[in-house]
């Protein structure tokens, strides 16, 4: 910083108008002579609010600055601040001075004017940190990072033209989506809100000073304030952490982190009542920025705000003098620095050397506490979903021109096809149907006529709720220039998966949009242009998904030291851990609602958050469908093709399993398979057995919605009886085609409702034989649903290819970024030299988290146990039960889970391959109301004597539902981790992300049944030699 006043050789210091010295009480000392000059001292006064002068961090760095046998320090009187002319304040060599609430920064501007001291953070300037706008001008200017931003004042610009839409606010064309935060434009102004989209619930937070143990509060309210100036800039997800940094010169940073307070708005504090914050380590991209920011404003002891997000970096506010509350470290390097600073600004020829600034900090490796000197490193989880509603769909072929409008509105003929999401969107299309019903239009169109009963379901479907959120509903239009091919199957016929239900994959394939949109129709006759519209609800995560999901987040504490594997355990040693930054936690979903929702809620139980999930779910849910990573959108191969063909055959045969059948369908030969075979016997008879339970539960649903004037019946979730019947009728009307054969694509959708409605509805529909439905649709479903990934060793292999290889590439990279640290890393740490009250401040773990459905998790485990991966250790007792388990399992339901954790043992040498150590750990998910707690005949559990158990809510005791973990050493630091070229496999890093962004009511046994993985002793497999050329292959 230039200094304020003086001459190369010192001389105006010792001119008769020389500055003077105050000493003790004495008002004003006597005038000193040359020859008195070494006995001279610098006063250094402090010009504040008595607030902040006797404040403890101020009294802690004066305390220190005394200790400089030149300096002297005197704090201005606030009734001399106040109400004295500055010709009246005392005269001082070195001044800092800062403005706060009721500071007059006019007359400390006066004063520094007056006397000419050296002045530590420009005055100046200070009034530019008042307003937001001046400071991003500022730091624009300087090529300083920061959100990008837009002003909106009417009071001095009345014809800022301001568009404002459910999701999104449009400044003078310049277009910012939620969320996005509102600021006021004073920069003392602290009511700062944050609006988030409708996709992720809509609402908004509303941040304010704290007040006791709050900061911020959840509101519904989706439209921007109307009155005042505010300053509008993008959202940056920050993992919930705020990062902030303190400078003292330009060579000298201190950070700490803290609880994002937008994330739950709960303030965390320490036994003093101050909010807990802890030092962390800073990127030298982070260090230059803290310069140029010191720079920019001319404030040597600065506070700005660092905003990591998306592998950078960015400053969106700009405090001035700030000072770190509880570090007596800080406190010592501050003194040293400011005193530093100032006697060689004052007393230029006394040549004190300036201190030099921190050292790089070094890192000891720590023991683990799990009693193998291992220490854990890494943990990286594939979860699904929790409990959804059933997935439905309808399509209807329209030909009104109000669709062909509403097409044309939203660009539909640019690509053939539109999708409607948006609350606004959805609207449009209710109104249309709603005016379609109301008009009286059906005599005079015979068309409309005909889907009178379809217009009537989607006006149901479209008034669920009374609202629109955009993630549990959409409108699908495709174009037909030569309408709709007749089928000869149903027209309501499925084809989004493998199997042509809904099961799986959801949106359709091209194969499907092909023959919608291309194919020549079956007659010669002559067809209009059409629309085909597909609406599609359900699939949303229910009540008892959410609580699934965060029981299962506290639970998987357990996995981490501390935690001691047990799940009543309150997982203290994981939130010491996260709450002092060694954890580096990214969580990422697909972009499906439910998936979304099942991440918030889980990070919700993990991190023991409080308040709604819709903060949660954009601070700390990632998408990944930028990239593929978690979606299956696309993904359906040419096997999967094959695969339908052989089920298609097998199952419409009159006759019971053969041999051939079973070597047919079960090539692998597991164990499940060959359990559900043997309960099926006959696939045709099962399947006319199912066909009339579902007729008889089709008419007792209707039989109970005529007694609804009598009787007080309510669904679970809200679901209408209207929408019950409708989705049950379907499977009665499309199960059984007009040739007598069965469509079997309808069975995971027969079970997902039967399981469904067994669970949430059974108290109200008392259906006699649901039981029995239950079980002969879950026998059929365990057949189909695994198959569809592939029958043969081969065809898992291929379609397993398909779905994992953008995940496989991701999760070799974090294991990567383990072994082989990225010193650039943008990972908010824990700053270990300022620590304090931290038993093992440089222990880090890393975890990622991947939320995700059913398909990439069958992908997963087709890959773990057929891609030749691993190899068997020399116990190969440990490996057989883990697959014998996998054999038996059946079904992968709600909340499966694969979790892979990296240990190292940092007593072995470097390069050594006992250095390193991998575990697996697999559970097949939540129980259902039906299933029985009792081990899976493949006996994938551990020996009974050594078998964890864990207590129950209730007390009782009953087994974990989790598997084995395979053994091994993982190869050495550079061998084979790293075998494979980058240029061959690739990998995903972080910011390689987003470079393109963007039950029954469960039961206290079925959430227990959900907690993650049993801990072994062993050690896992480890990778095959053919690692890289296998690697290569995907």
């Amino acid at each position: 910083m230039p200094r304020q006043r003086r001459t190369s050789d010192g001389a105006e210091y010792r001119q008769a108008k020389k500055p003077q010295f105050f000493v003790g009480d004495l008002a004003m000392a006597e005038i000193l002579d040359d020859k008195e000059s070494m006995d001279k001292k610098v006063v250094v006064g402090i010009c504040a609010m008595a607030k902040k002068s006797n404040s403890k961090p101020m009294k802690e760095i004066i305390k220190r600055l005394e200790n400089f046998s030149r300096l002297q320090v005197l704090i201005f009187e606030e009734d001399v601040i106040l109400n004295s002319p500055v010709e009246d304040w005392p005269i001082v060599n070195a001044f800092i001075s800062f403005f706060s609430s009721g500071f007059p920064l006019d007359k400390a501007i006066a004063y520094k004017n007056l006397r000419h001291p050296f002045v530590v953070n420009d005055l100046d300037m200070q009034l530019i940190l008042q307003n937001r706008p001046e400071v991003y001008r500022v730091l624009e200017e300087n090529n300083i990072p920061h959100p990008r931003y837009a002003v909106l004042n009417k009071d001095r610009d009345p014809s800022c033209l301001v568009t404002e839409t459910e999701d999104s606010i449009e400044i003078n064309g310049q277009f910012h989506g939620k969320p996005f935060v509102e600021k006021p434009i004073d920069a003392e102004d602290h009511n700062i809100y944050i609006y988030f989209p409708q996709a992720a619930g809509g609402g908004s937070t509303r941040l304010f000073r704290k007040v006791k143990d709050r900061s911020s509060v959840y509101s519904h309210t989706s439209r921007v304030r109307r009155n005042g100036a505010y300053l509008y800039e993008d959202f940056m997800p920050t993992d919930g952490t705020d990062v902030k940094v303190y400078t003292v010169g330009a060579d000298y940073q201190h950070a700490e982190a803290r609880k994002s307070p937008c994330l739950d708005g709960k303030v965390e504090r320490d036994q003093d009542g101050k909010e807990i914050r802890y030092p962390v380590l800073l990127s030298a991209r982070e260090k230059l920025i803290a310069r140029k920011v010191v720079w920019a404003f001319k404030q040597n002891v600065c506070g700005f705000d660092l905003l990591r997000a998306n592998g950078k970096c960015y400053v969106c506010d700009v405090n001035g003098f700030s000072f770190v509350k509880t570090s007596g470290k800080y406190y010592d390097d501050c003194a040293r620095i400011l005193g530093t600073m100032m006697l060689r600004e004052v007393c230029p020829t006394l040549h004190i050397p300036f201190p030099v600034g921190p050292a790089p900090e070094d890192i000891p490796v720590v023991p683990t506490t799990s009693g193998h000197m291992m220490e854990l490193r890494c943990v990286v989880a594939l979860v699904r979903h929790g409990d959804r509603t059933p997935k439905q769909k309808m399509k209807m072929e329209v030909k009104h021109k109000m669709f062909f409008e509403l097409f044309e509105k939203y660009g539909g003929f640019k690509n053939g096809q539109l999708k409607l999401k948006r609350p606004k969107q959805l609207q449009e299309v209710l109104d249309i149907v709603r005016q379609l019903l109301n008009t009286g239009s059906f005599s005079q169109d015979p068309d409309l006529q005909d889907k009178k009963a379809k217009l009537q379901q989607m006006k149901l479907v479209l008034e669920m709720y009374g609202h629109f959120s955009g993630i549990n509903r959409k409108v699908q239009l495709k174009y037909q220039p030569k309408g709709r091919p007749k089928r000869s199957s149903s027209e309501e016929e499925e084809v989004g998966s493998p199997m042509g239900s809904t099961h799986s994959l959801g949106p359709e394939t091209p194969c499907e949009a092909e023959a919608q949109a291309g194919s020549e129709p079956l007659d010669d006759a002559p067809r209009d242009p059409s629309l085909l519209l597909i609406l599609k609800w359900g699939g949303e995560l229910t009540p008892a998904g959410r609580i699934q999901a965060e029981n299962l987040g506290k639970a998987f504490r357990t996995l981490y030291p501390g935690g001691q594997g047990q799940f009543e355990a309150p997982g203290l040693g994981f939130l010491r851990l996260h709450s002092t930054f060694r954890h580096d936690l990214k969580i990422y979903a697909s972009d499906e609602g439910r998936v979304q929702m099942t991440a918030a809620a889980f990070t919700k139980g993990l991190l023991a958050l409080e308040g709604e999930l819709t903060p949660i779910l954009v601070q700390m849910v990632k998408s990944a469908n930028t990239n593929g990573l978690l979606d299956g959108e696309g993904k359906t191969s040419k096997s999967q093709i094959v695969v339908k063909e052989k089920l298609k055959s097998v199952f419409n045969q009159d006759h019971d399993f053969t041999d051939e059948d079973y070597h047919k369908l079960n090539a692998t030969n597991t164990l499940a398979l060959t359990n559900a075979m043997d309960f099926v016997k006959n696939p045709q008879e099962m399947c006319s057995r199912i066909h009339v339970m579902i007729r008889e539960i089709t008419a007792k649903i209707r039989s109970l919605k005529a007694e609804l004037k009598a009787r007080d019946l309510h669904l679970y979730n809200g679901e209408s009886w209207e929408l019950l019947i409708r989705r049950w009728s379907k499977l009665e009307k499309d199960f059984q085609m007009k040739t007598s054969q069965f469509e079997i694509s309808k069975i995971p959708d027969i079970y997902d409702c039967i399981k469904y409605d067994l669970q949430h509805n059974q108290k109200v529909l008392q259906y006699e034989r649901a039981h029995e439905l239950f079980m002969c649709s879950k026998a059929l479903a365990d057949i189909i649903i695994p198959q569809e990934y592939g029958i043969t060793v081969d065809e898992k292999l291929h379609i397993a290819q398909n779905y994992c290889s953008p995940f496989l590439r991701k999760i070799r990279s974090d294991f990567l970024q383990v072994v082989n640290p990225n010193l650039e890393d943008s990972t908010t740490r824990l700053d270990s030299r300022y620590s304090k009250g931290v038993s093992s401040p440089e222990r880090f773990v890393r975890t990622r988290l991947y939320f995700t459905s059913e398909s990439h998790i069958h992908s997963m485990l087709n890959m773990l146990r057929y891609g030749v991966l691993f190899e068997a250790g020399a116990d190969k007792s440990q490996w057989e039960r883990a697959l014998s388990f996998l054999d038996a399992t059946a079904e992968l339901n709600y909340m499966s889970q694969i979790v892979f954790m990296l240990f190292e043992d940092p007593s072995k040498d470097i390069d050594s391959d006992e250095r390193y150590h991998m575990e697996l750990h697999f559970s097949p998910g939540a129980y259902t109301s039906c299933d029985e707690p009792t081990e899976p005949r493949g006996m994938g559990y551990r020996p009974k004597h050594s078998q964890q158990r864990v207590d129950t809510l209730d007390g009782e005791k009953t087994p974990q539902r989790l598997a084995s973990a395979f053994q091994g050493p993982l190869p050495k630091r550079n061998l084979r981790l790293d075998a494979a070229p980058s240029s061959d496999l690739g990998d995903i890093s972080e910011s390689d992300m987003f470079e393109h962004v963007t039950t029954p009511e469960t039961s206290p046994d079925s959430l227990e049944s959900i907690t993650v993985t049993e801990k072994v002793s062993d050690y896992c497999r480890s990778l095959h030699d053919k690692l890289k050329s296998d690697m290569d292959s995907i």
